[in-house]
């Protein structure tokens, strides 16, 4: 199992929660993300280590930004 946290911006209700963790969802091999809207962390679980590029790639599609 891997865990990687990004830091998301740009979030600032539960519907952008709810946007960032069903795109990110579905990136394969995902089984958990877990989003603090307060500090805009995104944790994410998977079964194996994630590429970076895709769950960026995720996030930009729901809207975000990933803070580099």
């Amino acid at each position: 199992m891997s865990t990687a946290t990004y830091t998301v911006t740009g979030m600032t209700c539960g519907h952008c929660v709810g946007s960032v963790k069903e795109e990110v969802g579905q990136v394969a091999g995902v089984t958990a993300v877990d989003v603090d809207l307060k500090t805009g962390a995104v944790t994410v679980t998977s079964d194996t280590a994630v590429d970076d590029a895709l769950i960026r790639d995720a996030v930009e599609e729901a809207g975000y930004e990933v803070k580099v």
